[in-house]
């Protein structure tokens, strides 16, 4: 058996389709257009190649599009200040505060400051216990898990009943969510992490495999279930010899080949779900566009 491989850059192309279509609705409606801006601190290279994506993405939904560099010697309460600001500003939909923030500021301050409406990233405590709770309409769920959920429906449809899944890592971005948003759609949930005794065998387990741990390939091919559905969360960059001295490549936290040979369907890295990841900033930020002319939020 070969595994299917699921396309996550087509996935996040609908999705951010579906989001211009509904973002070029509501202006021509209500004449509000969707906002996003941006913040981010310091010079640190993936974070500026990350924010310069999303910048693109935003404009090219037709969406108001800001980005706020500062200074990684910028005061917290400067920070602060500029969060207050853009939580006050109507034409500003989503907040997105660029992580990890330079050492000597306080990165749980920062995002408890958004606004829970404009938290588009899905990070408060408010969205958290809105998610936690059941209220998955009324919350912004974080854009990776998000992400996942819109792949797997596609390979399994909506319902999960009866399915086991087992969700390895517990970060409040990805592990926790991911798993509350499968407890929603009636999967059975284990979550397991860096602690969890013998891990492999409660892989074998899993009809779905969800792994968010940041270690390359850690997944091998002896944890897949025959035809498991395996969302392969990770992004690590590797020496790449292959390909010249000092090359480097990317892999995710599954040994791709190896899990192939086993699962029914499952996510590569580059091109699963790392595309999905903006694609369902995009949504959140056009739901809150709708959200705030007190219509009705679209879904993706």
């Amino acid at each position: 058996m070969q595994a299917s491989r699921i396309d996550g850059k087509a996935a996040a192309e609908a999705v951010l389709r579906q989001a211009k279509l509904a973002g070029d609705k509501l202006r021509e409606t209500s004449g509000v257009q969707p906002g996003l801006a941006v913040v981010i601190v310091g010079e640190d290279p993936a974070s500026q190649v990350y924010v310069a994506n999303k910048g693109r993405t935003a404009e090219a939904c037709g969406f108001h599009s800001v980005t706020h560099r500062l200074p990684a010697d910028v005061p917290q309460d400067e920070l602060l200040a500029l969060i207050d600001r853009l939580n006050a500003d109507p034409a500003i939909h989503g907040i997105l505060q660029q992580l990890p923030l330079p050492r000597g500021l306080d990165a749980d301050a920062v995002i408890a400051r958004i606004h829970p409406d404009k938290d588009v990233d899905g990070l408060t405590l408010v969205n958290a216990g809105r998610l936690a709770s059941g209220l998955v309409n009324d919350a912004f769920v974080p854009c990776t898990p998000a992400g996942c959920m819109v792949l797997l429906r596609q390979v399994l449809g909506e319902d999960l009943s009866g399915k086991r899944a087992v969700v390895i890592g517990r970060s409040n971005l990805v592990g926790k969510p991911m798993a509350q948003l499968l407890l929603l759609a009636n999967a059975t949930v284990t979550v397991a992490h860096s602690r969890t005794k013998d891990l492999p065998a409660l892989c074998r387990e899993a009809d779905i495999l969800v792994a968010a741990i940041g270690r390359p390939r850690f997944l091998k091919g002896d944890s897949v279930k025959p035809g498991a559905v395996v969302i392969d969360v990770g992004i690590n960059r590797i020496d790449a010899p292959e390909k010249g001295e000092g090359k480097t490549r990317l892999v995710g936290d599954v040994d791709f080949d190896e899990a192939a040979a086993r699962a029914s369907a499952l996510t590569p890295v580059p091109g699963g779900v790392g595309p999905m990841t903006i694609a369902m900033l995009m949504a959140n930020t056009v739901a809150s566009a709708y959200r705030a002319a007190g219509q009705e939020r679209p879904r993706f």
